[in-house]
């Protein structure tokens, strides 16, 4: 990510403020709609129903948004790019094996993009987006929040299994890269890529709540995702790093992805480059649910206490030092 994925994501967001505006006076009305004898739990379910389809509705406008965005598209695609320039300058062995340390590489940095959409992406956009008054407009907008909540994870999951399918694609036909050769390969790549971004997007979430801005956001976040894409296995074998750094690692969930993502697409042949010699797929499975619970249990408190602090006069305050200190006024 860089200054130039921030003004991206600045213009898509812009360019949903629009269908924002127009789906917000549908849920108004369908708001006002309920009542007569329906009784309180009947017009809380349907008030939460309205929530979830409202917010399907806004996560397929702001997918297409994103793919109509060639600014903010390149950069997701240039990412794939790095990753297949990388792995076609590696030409060893894995230890002891006879498998492409490059077909590790691969793996590592689709882990990396699942952790980078959740973890650095995620925070921009909702950091973004607060300081452009969206934060602001749905507090006054009925169900506004869980809708919003909806299509962000909407969002999320298409950029997600979009970029994981145009990197492993890629690495298949450019630089012979793997791919799951087994339907169990597949399944195991799938739940490791699910449960992968429920570990790392409400982290992401509690972390855009909390940041003061985009441009801070991006200068936090980037130099701590950076070092764990180096200490965690994912660019070489995680078992010829010092033991103190292989400790440190296995506490994230970069690490236990990595390893995950591992497990689908090579050989069983490439454990023996593994600190255990497995795959430790309970334990892979056992760390990012325990990460994923940790997150919810931070996000939802952080959302709705930065929900509650929004106000008019916080959002001119950010505008005016934005102004100030010469980033664009949103």
């Amino acid at each position: 990510m860089s200054e130039t994925d921030r003004t991206a994501v600045q213009d898509r967001t812009a360019q949903s403020r629009a269908a924002q505006d127009r789906t917000t006076q549908d849920r108004i009305m369908q708001g006002r709609a309920v009542g007569g004898g329906a009784g309180a739990t009947g017009r809380a379910r349907g008030r939460r129903l309205r929530s979830w389809q409202a917010g399907l509705r806004r996560g397929g406008i702001e997918v297409r948004h994103l793919l109509r965005n060639r600014k903010e598209f390149v950069s997701y695609l240039s990412n794939v790019v790095v990753a297949l320039m990388v792995a076609s300058f590696i030409h060893d062995d894995l230890p002891g094996t006879h498998i492409p340390a490059a077909h590790l590489t691969i793996a590592g940095f689709a882990a990396y993009l699942l952790f980078q959409v959740g973890l650095i992406n995620l925070p921009q956009i909702l950091v973004t987006e607060r300081d452009e008054g969206t934060l602001l407009r749905l507090r006054a907008t009925p169900g506004g929040i869980p809708a919003y909540l909806v299509a962000k994870s909407v969002l999320i999951v298409a950029m997600a299994v979009g970029i994981i399918a145009i990197l492993l694609g890629a690495a298949a036909l450019f630089v012979n890269g793997p791919l799951p050769h087994s339907p169990g390969g597949w399944l195991t790549l799938i739940w490791v890529t699910a449960l992968g971004l429920l570990a790392v997007v409400p982290l992401g979430a509690a972390i855009g709540a909390v940041l003061p801005n985009a441009r801070e956001a991006l200068a936090m976040i980037m130099l701590p995702a950076m070092a764990l894409l180096v200490t965690s296995g994912a660019m070489f074998p995680i078992s010829q790093l010092p033991v103190v750094v292989q400790n440190v690692a296995s506490v994230f969930p970069l690490r236990w992805m990595a390893q995950g993502v591992r497990s689908a697409l090579l050989p069983d042949a490439a454990r023996a480059a593994e600190l255990s010699g497995s795959w430790q797929l309970p334990t892979v499975a056992l760390v990012l649910a325990g990460w994923a619970v940790a997150g919810f249990l931070l996000a939802v408190p952080l959302l709705r206490r930065a929900a509650r602090r929004e106000s008019g006069s916080r959002l001119t305050a950010r505008q005016d030092k934005a102004r100030l200190s010469g980033a664009p006024a949103a």
